[in-house]
């Protein structure tokens, strides 16, 4: 089966050829721009998407239609695990003679193409239903109760849990025993809370796994990993003081009742957050840009990885990419330029894991891509990792100009670039500069520019200013330390004040008129030194 591109946007919905990085369509699915969504079963076997009049179903082996249904207006699809239902959902509406509501979640039976229940789902957000891994469950949200169905029967209602407000949940896509995890939004000053439940133990004061509340959180997003063990819970705020997009916290829940807080390493938002396939450590995208890639384990400590004998294959750009996906057979990235993120530019390329550039197509009429993806499989083929840039012949993306070099040094030969990193460590954000680090002594050189600056001005000499600071005033302190914390901190707090009248003393002596406070700071310089002194002796 040769790996096909599914491309959907203003033009419809065609396919081209991955596997031989070929742009032309070769199969056009949907000449219409009313094709709102498409969604794959799990395996890739089949494909489903909808335009204004009804909802199709391919075969992706043979590429041929084999069912379709009259449901017009439809803008969401979902498959079930085992693609045994497909979930369809259109925008509320209301029988104005009867005033009542018309169902718009549907559940389609997948083999018979029969609707098995039609279901009233007002809202968009959290529309679909979602099941176990076995599909031994199906659970969805309905009026601050979560209703669940067991084995595919939505005829009877097997359970509920009911939650005051609960505005979000996920099951995770486990086997036996289920687990799903529910949020419900602080109100009135009390903080908002996640909770982990085991199906189907909903009552009693233990049934609870795990709890975790919070504060600053309008709404949430779920990160099982894959066995359902641990959770993560990526709480966002709509605007804050800080910044008008929100703030966003990462908090870690487990099975076993543990609970906390993911520390950050760098400031600013979370952009994406990804469980390994280990199911052990967890990656998050986050920080102001430059972003930064930190890797947790399941205590949520950041762990530092040596990188000794890793290499890196290739390093390149792919500009105004906002969707990148790994092709199924492993040595091919899809990247795209899609609408409404961005609306001009639309289209994709593809690039062979050595930084060689395969494919670039951009749409024709400069026409909007809303979608693009590989075709899902489950069959995946290991390879031999070869280095070396294949043949392309495509353009390849221009290289970064070339370092400026003086007149004097152009025909010697350059030295070389020291190789390129596969990971730089940065430190934390909040975390302390230390002595020796090359910020700290760039902010130093910037305050003694300041203090030179201000001497001036006060009529002092840059020459006599230059030297007080380098030569220590008669009233100067060693800070010795006692190595008792608290004595410790004392003497920092006293040594800081006499620093501060030594230059008071300074600017008297330039003739700057002195204020009340300020005559009564310098004369207590006497009793400072004193307390400073008993407290080295440990008099105190």
């Amino acid at each position: 089966m040769p790996p096909f591109i599914f491309l959907r946007g203003a033009n419809g919905l065609w396919t081209v050829d991955g596997g031989k990085c070929d742009s032309n369509p070769v199969h056009v699915l949907e000449q219409s721009a009313n094709c709102k969504c498409m969604t794959f079963s799990e395996d890739g076997s089949l494909l489903s998407w909808c335009n204004a009049d009804s909802i199709f179903l391919l075969d992706t082996k043979t590429m041929e239609v084999i069912h379709e249904v009259n449901l017009p207006k439809v803008v969401a699809l979902k498959f079930s695990p085992r693609a045994t239902v497909l979930a369809c959902w259109s925008n509320y509406t209301v029988n104005r003679e009867q005033g009542t509501g018309i169902p718009n979640l549907h559940l389609l039976d997948v083999k018979s193409w029969t609707i098995k229940k039609s279901l009233i789902q007002k809202k968009q957000i959290g529309w679909d239903p979602e099941w176990s891994w076995d599909e031994g469950i199906c659970v969805r949200n309905v009026n601050n109760e979560l209703h669940f169905y067991e084995n595919n029967n939505f005829e009877t209602i097997a359970n509920k849990l009911h939650l005051q407000k609960v505005s979000a949940f996920s099951l995770a896509l486990c086997k036996p025993p289920y687990v799903i995890a529910t949020y419900v939004p602080g109100a009135k000053g009390q903080p908002s809370f996640a909770r982990i439940y085991q199906y189907p133990n909903f009552s009693g004061p233990e049934s609870m796994l795990a709890n975790k509340s919070f504060f600053k959180a309008d709404r949430v997003n779920f990160f099982w990993n894959k066995i359902g063990t641990c959770l993560l819970v990526l709480t966002s705020t709509e605007s804050s003081d800080s910044s008008y997009y929100g703030e966003q916290a990462l908090h870690f829940l487990s099975k076993k009742g543990e609970s906390c807080f993911v520390p950050p390493q760098k400031s600013g938002p979370v952009y994406h957050v990804e469980w390994t396939p280990t199911n052990s450590e967890f990656i998050v995208i986050h920080g102001y840009m430059p972003a930064k890639t930190t890797i947790y384990n399941t205590k949520c400590n950041l762990e530092f990885w040596d990188m000794k004998n890793k290499k890196l294959i290739a390093k390149t750009q792919a500009t105004d990419t906002t969707y990148l996906e790994w092709s199924p057979d492993g040595q091919h990235l899809l990247t795209a330029t899609t609408a409404p993120r961005l609306r001009v530019g639309n289209g994709i390329r593809i690039w062979h894991y050595s930084g060689t550039l395969m494919l670039q197509h951009f749409i024709a009429g400069h026409s909007e891509l809303w979608q693009a993806c590989w075709q899902p499989t489950s069959q995946i083929q290991d390879f031999a990792i070869n280095v070396k840039p294949v043949e392309s012949v495509v353009e390849q993306p221009k290289a970064q100009a070339a370092a400026y070099r003086p007149p004097h040094a152009r025909n010697q030969d350059a030295p070389r670039p020291a190789p390129a990193p596969l990971h730089e460590y940065e430190p934390p954000s909040n975390a302390k500069a230390k002595e020796g680090d090359k910020s700290v002594s760039k902010n130093k050189k910037k305050r003694e520019a300041r203090k030179a600056k201000a001497a001036q001005e006060e009529g002092t000499k840059p020459q006599e200013f230059a030297s007080s600071l380098e030569t220590p005033s008669s009233h100067s302190v060693d800070f010795n330390t006692t190595g008792i914390p608290e004595v410790d901190k004392k003497l920092r707090n006293l040594h800081k004040k006499v620093q501060q009248i030594q230059k008071l003393q300074e600017q008297q002596a330039s003739g700057k008129e002195m204020e009340k406070n300020q005559l009564e700071k310098i004369q207590s310089l006497d009793s400072l030194l004193k307390e400073i002194k008993d407290l080295e002796l440990g008099n105190c």
